[in-house]
């Protein structure tokens, strides 16, 4: 069974790849690394739902919780209506990093579920981290999958948020208007 590291964003993104990935013989180890979560109360709230679904599923996950909340915000600064790239980066290359140093040779992100995320940019960039880190992206699209997750999601009464977790994409969402 080939051991594969999963960035996870949030517990509702993680039910249909956690469910596609055993179906397909993976052994699952998941990641938590999420600095661009704003505010911190929402955080919390998104890392207490996984590691609540994550025992129900009896899925082991490394949980990075260095909220350098600070650090995600300087990168970006500048570059707020080009932000999902660096967002997107600094966490694949976290886990990539941390696929590298546990010795597992493939990592992968449940953003790869979401319709609302830039898919192309995040295989791109999975594949350069690939390449620097010599592991394997594994690429799926698991878009396919969205509903049934979402229903996966309901069934275990999992929190659900309303935006994808920066403060720019809470502004967008909820202040009419906020995307210029």
């Amino acid at each position: 069974m080939e051991k594969i590291l999963l960035h996870i964003c949030c517990a509702v993104c993680l039910a249909y790849p956690l469910k596609y990935l055993r179906e397909q013989e993976f052994e699952i180890i998941g990641f938590w690394y999420n600095p661009n979560i704003h505010p911190y109360q929402e955080y919390k709230l998104r890392l207490e739902t996984l590691k609540n679904f994550s025992q129900a599923q009896n899925l082991q996950v490394i949980y990075d919780n260095d909220y350098d909340l600070e650090g995600f915000i300087r990168d970006i600064v500048y570059r707020e209506n080009n932000r999902c790239p660096v967002c997107y980066y600094k966490r694949l290359r976290r886990t990539a990093e941390t696929s590298k140093n546990l010795g597992y040779k493939k990592f992968s992100t449940t953003l790869l579920v979401s319709p609302y995320q830039n898919h192309e940019l995040i295989k791109n960039i999975g594949y350069l981290l690939e390449k620097e880190f010599n592991l394997e992206f594994f690429y799926k699209d698991f878009r396919d999958g969205y509903r049934e997750g979402i229903n996966i999601a309901k069934e275990f009464n999992l929190y659900r948020q309303k935006y994808c977790g920066c403060i720019y994409s809470e502004k967008e969402r909820f202040l009419k208007g906020g995307k210029k």
